[in-house]
């Protein structure tokens, strides 16, 4: 991939509302490079989601432009679409499938013959650790296990770039922990990653870099490292500070206010 594998310029997202339009985004610029886990985080209704709607093509740009692995997701949906993963937090999983069964029938919807198709599966299976499994019907997986085969499904066109929605929300620790491995895994076999979590701690072990969005703004950028030392440089903390307290200073917010929007888990 030559140039950006996400880049957004003024990125706008305007609705109408009752009292008028309602500006959900207002501006935003990312620049993601090729390799990267990359983390977006932001409070409910800061235009976390409706940022990454806008460049999964699941939503219509304002204004401003987008890219996904060098393809105008505007001008040519249908590509862009063909050089990205997507797992949303709900798992669009067949519970009468069996593992097996449903990466085979989405490789042949993305126009695989049936040899390609079940090899594929298979490379698939043993990527998330499925192998086992891979011949039970999905409704006796565990979440952990949903969550992972909703992986292998969004990879099965080998995509450039993987957007993840909240992967691990509702998942306990070890489950949570078995998951990273496998977006460790995947990165490291050279997919971009994409990441929207609500898990400080998440964001803080998985990501080289990251962005917090506040009210349609991004209103930090950089890596975590980074942005804790900026933080105990500029307010003179005599403690080292945590992502939360980044968090919390970048959108103004308490704890208390934060709670159930953005919080860590500590597995």
């Amino acid at each position: 991939m030559s140039g950006a594998a996400v880049e957004a310029q003024g990125l706008v997202k305007t609705y109408k509302g009752r009292g008028g339009e309602v500006e959900a985004v207002k501006g935003v610029d990312l620049r993601i490079e090729p390799g990267e886990i990359f983390g977006f985080l932001g409070p409910n209704g800061a235009g976390k989601s409706t940022t990454v709607r806008m460049l999964t093509t699941l939503l219509t740009i304002t204004r401003g432009s987008a890219t996904v692995a060098g393809v105008d997701v505007a001008r040519d949906p249908d590509q862009a679409r063909r050089r990205m993963g997507v797992a949303l937090q709900e798992a669009g999983l067949d519970p009468r499938q069996t593992g097996r069964e449903l990466l085979v029938l989405q490789a042949r919807l993305f126009g695989m013959g049936g040899g390609e198709a079940a090899e594929r599966a298979g490379e698939l299976l043993r990527l998330v650790e499925l192998e086992d499994a891979a011949d039970r019907l999905i409704k006796g997986y565990s979440g952990g296990m949903k969550r992972r085969l909703d992986l292998a499904s969004a990879l099965v066109h080998r995509p450039e770039v993987l957007f993840l929605d909240e992967p691990t929300t509702g998942l306990d620790p070890a489950s949570r922990i078995t998951v990273w491995e496998e977006v460790r895994r995947i990165n490291e076999l050279g997919t971009t990653v994409f990441l929207t979590t609500q898990y400080l701690e998440e964001a803080d072990q998985l990501c080289g870099r990251l962005a917090i969005i506040d009210g349609g703004l991004i209103v930090r950028e950089g890596t975590p490292e980074s942005l804790k030392a900026e933080l105990r440089e500029r307010t003179g903390l005599s403690h080292d500070p945590t992502l939360d307290d980044v968090f919390l200073d970048a959108t103004g917010r308490t704890r208390a206010k934060a709670e159930g929007a953005v919080s860590e888990v500590v597995a």
